[in-house]
């Protein structure tokens, strides 16, 4: 005897196959981190090159986006450089810093939540 097999589509409306039940498990949505702003503080000693050098080398900004920004820091006393988790904008911050510190000049960055 050949059995044939039977389809969805075979079934009355109601009726269930024991081996097709699908068990669904929900998961607990997990909260997104929060977001810190890494900003650049405007000086009266540190060159302008040395900006745009520190926007191209830790934050990966073409030369023309570095002195834009610069140009806003300069402007305005401050400017976004870059919204990371907190420990990237830490070590951003951190690396800024001492970057500007072996260079001895008096350059402020800092970050803040978004």
């Amino acid at each position: 005897m050949i059995q044939q097999p039977i389809h969805m589509s075979d079934k009355k409306d109601g009726e269930r196959d024991g081996d097709a039940a699908v068990v669904v498990q929900t998961r607990p949505k997990t909260k997104r981190p929060p977001l810190y702003k890494v900003l650049l503080l405007n000086d009266d000693y540190t060159p302008m090159e040395f900006v745009v050098h520190v926007l191209e080398r830790f934050f990966g900004m073409s030369h023309a986006q570095a002195f834009e920004i610069m140009l806003t820091v300069h402007k305005k006393g401050l400017a976004v450089v870059g919204v990371f988790s907190h420990e990237i904008a830490e070590t951003k911050v951190t690396q800024v810093m001492d970057f500007a510190r072996r260079h001895q000049h008096p350059l402020q960055c800092t970050m803040e939540k978004e």
